[in-house]
Order: structure tokens, then sequence, then C-alpha cells
């Protein structure tokens, strides 16, 4: 029996990456997507001389709204069948909303909603005609509460929890799963690239990506709907759902404001 395939998205780094190693470890073939080839070689590299799987690379640009359906392509174009699709590409802009980028935040939109989208739909239809399949969407406890100065990342996570659990429930029939994975703040380049170093929430102790790629690859192949990583985050998304909206805003406008206010 052949090595069943799971494709990543954002598997150089952070967590996507340890759940690279992870399915790995466990014998899948994988395909890793991320925007940078040089990135994605050096990955590739790495992985195959840890386990004996095959990789494929695929250097798209999820900003773009037409790479997911290029993706797709190639992988058909391969004759690659896809067991597991894992959602993790993401990123984030800090600021106050008046004052971040509207194209910047635009394009976070694409990859955080228009990607996972596009890739679950394309790749869930396969899933269907096997009635087997596998889905994990990386979310993230931004998704359980309003977020002052990352207002837009925030509410592109809240689509993720509310869209994963409704295709959940509509394939409850078949034999796909999907899996929802709500890290709190870890310790990636998330942060780097959010241009939100000032922020006060990097005071706080930040997760690790492998612990959290741990408890997301867990829930995954025990088919669970949902799971908060980390005690402290579990807690957190507990007291939001007792809290109102602008008292959960206050609390998170505390956390992640910068040091100087």
């Amino acid at each position: 029996m052949e090595n069943k395939t799971a494709l990543i998205t954002g598997a150089t780094n952070g967590i996507g990456l340890e759940l690279a190693k992870l399915f790995a470890k466990d014998g899948y073939n994988l395909i890793i997507v991320a925007r940078n080839e040089t990135e994605l070689t050096a990955t590739a590299e790495s992985l195959k001389g840890q386990y004996d799987v095959d990789i494929h690379t695929i250097a798209k640009d999820l900003f773009e709204k037409d790479s997911p359906f290029e993706i797709y392509d190639e992988v058909q174009s391969k004759g690659l069948e896809v067991s597991v699709l894992v959602n993790d590409a993401g990123q984030g802009v800090y600021g106050e909303f008046t004052e971040t980028d509207l194209y910047r935040e635009l394009d976070i939109i694409q990859l955080n909603i228009g990607a996972y989208v596009s890739l679950t739909k394309l790749f869930l239809r396969d899933m269907i005609e096997k009635n087997e399949g596998k889905i994990l969407n990386v979310g993230s406890i931004a998704g359980e509460v309003p977020g002052p100065w990352q207002a837009v990342y925030h509410g592109t996570k809240a689509f993720i929890h509310s869209w994963s659990a409704a295709i959940r429930n509509e394939l409850k029939d078949t034999g796909i799963t999907v899996t929802l994975l709500a890290p709190g703040a870890t310790e990636t380049d998330f942060f780097r690239k959010a241009d939100m170093e000032e922020s006060k929430i990097l005071d706080t102790k930040l997760s690790d990506p492998a612990d959290v790629a741990k408890d997301g690859y867990k829930a995954l192949m025990a088919g669970e709907d949902k799971v908060v990583s980390g005690l402290k985050n579990k807690i957190q998304v507990a007291v939001s759902n007792v809290a109102t909206d602008s008292m959960s805003a206050k609390s998170m406008e505390e956390q992640q404001k910068p040091k100087s206010k």
C-alpha cells in the first residue's frame, strides 16, 4: 500500500514545519507549499534527510487569488492524491485600523480566508469522490475574541472558526473530517511579519510551535472537531465565552497594545 499524502501550506517554518515533521515521521508523503522557493528547497532537503518519504515542493504566493487553483492543477498534473489538507499559512498586520494599510489587509484577507476556502473546496471535492480525507484548518484563539490592534487578523480567524464548524457539520455523514486547531500566541515569525515587535503580548510566555503542532496532529488523527492548544489559552477562551464582546475587546487591547502605551 502506498503512503498517503499530506499537503501543507506555510510549511517552511513555525507550526506548519512542525506539522510536516509529524506527518513525515508517520510515513506520509508531503506536498509543502510556501512563497520562498529557496526556503522550500532547504526544508525539503532537511526533511528528506530525516524521513524516508517523498516530498514535493510548490512555490506559490497565496496572497494571489489564482494560486490555490494553480496549486491544485500542479498536484493533479503530478498524479498525486491528497489524503490530508493542512491550511496553515497566515499573516496579520499590527496597528490601529484607521492607520494600517488597506491593500496589505486585503492581501491578508485573501491569504487567511480566500486561500483556505479555495484550497478546501478544490481538494474536498476529490475527497468526496473517495469518501475519505482529513482537513486541518489552523485558526487561533484570536478567532474567539475581538482584537484591537489586530482587528482584521482576528476577524479572519473568526471566519475560519465559523466556516470550519459549518462544513464539518455538512460532512458529518461522510468519511471526511474537519478539525480546527486554535493556538494562542506562539513563538514563530508571525510577529515580525506583522510588524508587532513592540506589542505587550511579546512580554508573555509564547507557546512552542512543536507543542501546538502535536496538539493539532493528535486532534486531526482522532477526527476531533476542535482543539485549543495550551491550558492558558483554554482558560482564556472559556472566559471569553461568558464575557461580553466589549469586555473581551478591552482585555485584548491591554494584551496587544504597544509597550509604550
